[in-house]
């Protein structure tokens, strides 16, 4: 798994970022300040959505291609380039958003980003988290994958993250459920 990594480091990393030097002249991040250190998803949810694209694009270009190509003539087979040029392209594309998630556990909250174009970035307080679930479906269990739920007061902030192993999905869900009960403990 990554982490840290200058790529994922993001805005107001670098010369200007807060933090403290330490006595040997290290960095030290101080409590509520500096970049958060970064997790990015394992590599095993890019193989699966890769899978997927290419079995369902294939079935398409297949269908695309074979059907007009028997009934009207081999030249009506060109109907499968167009899927095929999607496949290469959302190829490229699902490796982006792949590579675009990533969630770091801070002091106080849980932060998730996602996005290519748009980056999204999430906050989602300890101390207002009401339910956090693991949740895998059939094709996840197969490649070994898990996803994290987490469910807040508000539904416009529920967050998930997905593709995890199953053990580091467990560990987070068990990680912030015991974070969010000694926070709420206070409201």
């Amino acid at each position: 798994m990554e982490t840290g990594s200058p790529r994922d480091a993001g805005p107001g990393s670098g010369p200007g970022s807060a933090g403290t030097v330490g006595p040997q002249g290290t960095a030290e991040a101080v409590e509520g300040e500096g970049e958060p250190v970064w997790i990015a998803l394992p590599p095993g949810l890019l193989k699966m959505r890769r899978l997927l694209l290419v079995v369902w694009l294939g079935l398409i270009a297949l269908a695309a291609g074979l059907v007009p190509g028997l009934l009207a003539g081999p030249a009506w087979a060109a109907f499968a380039l167009p899927p095929l040029a999607l496949m290469a392209w959302g190829w490229v594309m699902v490796d982006r958003n792949w590579r675009s998630w990533r969630y770091a556990e801070r002091a106080d909250d849980l932060l998730i980003s996602r996005g290519v174009l748009w980056r999204e970035e999430t906050v989602v307080p300890y101390g207002r988290m009401q339910l956090v679930e693991v949740t895998s479906g059939p094709v996840e269990r197969h490649f070994g994958l898990a996803s994290v739920q987490l469910h807040t007061a508000a539904a416009a902030t529920d967050a998930t993250i997905p593709g995890l192993d199953p053990a580091e999905a467990e560990r987070l869900r068990d990680r912030l459920t015991e974070l969010g009960e000694a926070r709420s403990a206070g409201l």
